[in-house]
């Protein structure tokens, strides 16, 4: 039996052999804490932001945005309103306020269009389109669940009953989709109406002819799928199995990320304005000078400038002057020159009129 001693050849190769032996070992087992490691490192990343080819930052779209922003102020302000007995001198305000909810709600269409622009495949239609209302279009939706109508497409120019204006109608070329887009600026107002549902009705009928009005009008534009949405700028819960998307998911309808992060943006600054606005106009009816202005003797003496003609003028109240012969005065202010003979009642025939009269109300069409 042969000992392998230290000082032996032997012995110094499997004393290395051990030692390396001992170091792949100690190497294999600390290779799983290493990945563990890793694992945790690749965890604790943030989420991955990036979910569509096509991004857009706010500094890319500052400047159109101001511009906006700028017109939409600007159209506020130049409102002319009109006297109010029960609002007094603070009809100026509540003008403002109107201005705000119809002008917010074209700020959005406007800056939806100007983000649309981030992603080459879309095509963004909103000129005023009137959509027909088909007759057969308006049935099927009533008598039917909207899932079963996938696959009914309806022409165009079948007889129609009325129309539908979409805010947007969105085309996506890549995908040969479409939607239809109304941007509401709060939908707090629909909650308890039957305004939205009969929103929707419009938009889903207007959806069904959509695929043969696109290939009809805009140059043979094709699309197997057409989506309905109504966008809620105030961001509330939404309700896709209802067609109802807050404006902080537009990122998904547009295939754009960034979008809704800019329309937050948007939305910020145009707050801002017209608080300044608002604010204003409240110190202006309470008689409260500005920073900086006049005293508050003269500052109370005079409404602002963009209503000084409401303050001392008479009220005017229009008259709509009738067409045509069937309205004819007998007296030359149009007033009835035989209203104090004594009634006549009992000369009249008593069968169906002769001649029916339809007008705008005037004293009872001068009866």
């Amino acid at each position: 039996m042969t000992n392998l001693h230290s000082s032996s050849p032997h012995g110094k190769v499997l004393r290395a052999a051990i030692a390396a032996s001992s170091n792949d070992h100690a190497g294999t087992a600390s290779t799983p804490r290493c990945h563990f490691a890793d694992r945790l490192a690749v965890q604790t990343e943030p989420p991955v932001l990036r979910r569509y080819p096509h991004i857009v930052l706010y500094p890319e779209v500052e400047a159109d945005f101001d511009l906006l922003i700028e017109k939409a102020i600007n159209a506020i302000a130049e409102g002319e309103p009109v006297e109010d007995e029960i609002l007094g001198h603070y009809v100026n305000v509540a003008s403002l306020v109107r201005a705000v909810s119809f002008r917010e709600g074209k700020l959005l269409e406007q800056a939806v269009e100007r983000l649309s622009k981030a992603n080459p495949n879309l095509v963004v239609l909103m000129q005023s389109i009137k959509l027909p209302l088909v007759k057969a279009a308006i049935e099927a939706v009533a008598g039917n669940d909207w899932q079963h109508l996938e696959e009914v497409r309806l022409d165009c120019e079948a007889p129609a009953k009325g129309s539908y204006t979409p805010d947007l109608i969105v085309v996506n070329r890549r995908r040969h989709s479409a939607f239809i887009l109304d941007l509401k600026r709060s939908l707090a107002s629909y909650g308890d109406t039957s305004r939205l549902e009969e929103l929707k009705l419009k938009m889903m009928a207007a959806a069904m002819i959509l695929p043969d009005w696109l290939y009809k009008t805009q140059k043979r534009i094709m699309v197997d799928t057409v989506g309905v949405a109504i966008v809620d700028g105030a961001s509330r819960p939404s309700d896709h199995a209802a067609g109802v998307w807050a404006l902080s998911e537009i990122d998904d309808l547009l295939e754009i990320d960034g979008a809704a992060a800019c329309m937050a943006e948007l939305r910020h600054r145009f707050g801002n304005r017209v608080q300044q606005l608002l604010k204003a106009e409240a110190r202006r009816a309470l008689g409260i000078p500005q920073p900086g202005s006049a005293p508050l003797a003269a500052a109370s003496s005079q409404l602002p400038s963009r209503f000084g003609a409401l303050r001392g003028a008479g009220r005017l109240i229009a008259r709509c002057e009738p067409d045509g012969e069937t309205f004819d005065s007998d007296g030359p202010d149009g007033a009835d020159d035989m209203a104090d003979e004594p009634d006549r009642d009992e000369d009249r025939p008593s069968g169906p009129p002769q001649r029916i009269r339809v007008g705008f109300v005037r004293k009872l069409l001068d009866a």
